[in-house]
């Protein structure tokens, strides 16, 4: 899963396996809920419409976090 694989579609659970980097974006605008079983097969879509957050900017600082993280390896 790259960077420009990550859609709003992209389940929580396996964003953060394939990307742990991307845990701390998640938990700074208040994804509280990551270790949570349901949030595991939660789409980023759903999740920000319960949080109330914009799945588009959220699916954009996630890719930017990888992409430098790609970069960097």
């Amino acid at each position: 899963m790259t960077a420009s694989s990550i859609t709003e579609k992209t389940l929580v659970g396996d964003l953060v396996r394939r990307h742990p980097e991307t845990a701390e974006v998640l938990f700074g605008i208040g994804f509280s809920c990551l270790g949570c079983p349901a949030s595991q097969n939660e789409s980023l879509e759903d999740a920000c419409a319960v949080h109330g957050f914009s799945a588009e900017e959220v699916v954009r600082r996630i890719n930017e976090v990888i992409a430098l993280s790609e970069k960097e390896n």
